[in-house]
């Protein structure tokens, strides 16, 4: 559904993606796990065209978007939530949800996703009308996810929904996350610096080091790698 091939970014005279290749079937969860400064962000903000690639190739469902609009992307039907959440602080849970489809065509038919939205996040239908920006940490993710899903996208890419959440609130999100991939048979992928949990929930993974992916497998496979275990799982 969405590879890319031989990927490189620099801001300015830094290289931040070196060569960078990976595949995501349909249907996968497919995460990426890495240290700090590895390149994770900066590879979904490549693929969602916030960033143009120096070089390589981006397909998505056989098309060639690499460096397109982030907009034509999104209209394409890959969504992207961003670290740190990015919601509309100032504006209610409804309206930040409203945003999401702003693409849309339907957009006098948003009930259906309305209902499946505030029956995956219970929270966010109670506090619709409430200021998004009052919400917790959790809350606020869970709004992120939920706009994205506004857009009606087959791919979604999630950037450290883990990051600045309660433990308690953390596995929610990861079974809302699992829940979404299952019930919705949407695609995901995801950026996690919990590797415990990003490899739980995918079923494949790729490790990111210093711009250069090193090692890609299965996830189960992945969290039994004595190096991956060293480095990124607090054990070996």
């Amino acid at each position: 559904m969405l590879e890319l091939e031989g990927v490189t970014v620099s801001y300015g005279s830094i290289v931040a993606l070196h060569d960078v290749s990976l595949r995501v079937a349909q249907g996968d969860i497919v995460t990426l796990i890495g240290a700090n400064g590895a390149g994770k962000s900066t590879t979904l903000r490549t693929i969602s065209g916030l960033l143009k690639p120096a070089g390589g190739r981006i397909s998505y469902e056989g098309e060639e978007i690499g460096g397109k609009p982030a907009h034509r992307i999104v209209a394409r039907g890959l969504s992207h939530v961003p670290e740190g959440r990015m919601i509309f602080a100032n504006l209610s849970v409804h309206e930040n949800l409203l945003m999401g489809a702003y693409l849309r065509k339907d957009r006098r038919n948003l009930q259906p996703e309305f209902d499946y939205i505030y029956g995956v996040f219970p929270r966010l239908k109670e506090r619709s009308r409430q200021v998004a920006g009052t919400l917790s940490g959790g809350e606020q993710q869970m709004l992120a996810i939920g706009r994205a899903l506004m857009s009606k996208p087959r791919c979604l890419m999630l950037d450290e929904p883990s990051l600045g959440i309660a433990p308690l609130l953390v596995k929610t999100i990861f079974a809302k996350i699992r829940e979404i991939n299952q019930s919705l048979g949407i695609t995901i992928l995801l950026v996690e610096q919990n590797a415990n949990l990003a490899l739980e929930v995918s079923h494949y993974g790729y490790v990111l080091e210093t711009g250069r992916i090193i090692l890609h497998d299965r996830s189960e496979a992945l969290r039994v790698n004595e190096k991956v275990k060293r480095a990124y799982l607090g054990g070996g």
